[in-house]
């Protein structure tokens, strides 16, 4: 199930995440083995996570590499280190969408997409080297796995900032 697209006005967030490259065939493993090591690392300096889990997409290649943050968002930002970066979502508008169903994703993200253009949005993003970059587009694992153990039940929302209006 997608739900319908909306738009809404978000404020910063900051976050700690790590950073990679992968690619799509190793995004799931990826995904649970850096959610695991931030999630460990928060808990070690007794920082508790101020929303859902996600998976920021910098830039896109869906034919080669992903280059990714899977972060937390925290009130507060520790000291962070090399492996563990501190960072802020970004101030803005954005459209969003929420799928159930871990293998819903790309088919989620191409509604969001889709639904974008129809409406003659402009998203945040541009055309690199590697691929497509934005400046704010994630998905937020809403559900707990260790809390509801069947994928085909978990809910993840999709978000994806407009590019800010420019000045006429």
């Amino acid at each position: 199930m997608i739900t319908e697209p909306k738009l809404e006005n978000r404020n910063e967030q900051r976050y700690v995440a790590i950073r990679t490259h992968t690619t799509m065939q190793e995004l799931d493993t990826v995904i649970q083995q850096l959610r695991g090591e931030v999630f460990a690392w928060l808990g070690k300096r007794s920082v508790a996570p101020a929303g859902a889990p996600f998976l920021r997409n910098l830039v896109i290649d869906m034919e080669a590499l992903l280059d990714i943050e899977v972060g937390i968002p925290v009130a507060s930002v520790p000291s962070a280190n090399d492996r563990v970066t501190a960072g802020v979502l970004p101030a803005g508008r954005y459209a969003s969408l929420v799928y159930t169903g871990w293998g819903s994703g790309i088919e989620a993200n191409a509604a969001l997409l889709d639904w974008g253009a129809k409406q003659g949005l402009e998203w945040d993003a541009w055309e690199t080297e590697q691929g497509r970059a934005f400046g704010a587009r994630l998905m937020s694992f809403l559900t707990d796995p260790n809390e509801e153990p069947d994928q085909a039940k978990w809910e993840t929302e999709v978000v994806i900032r407009l590019a800010d209006p420019q000045p006429r």
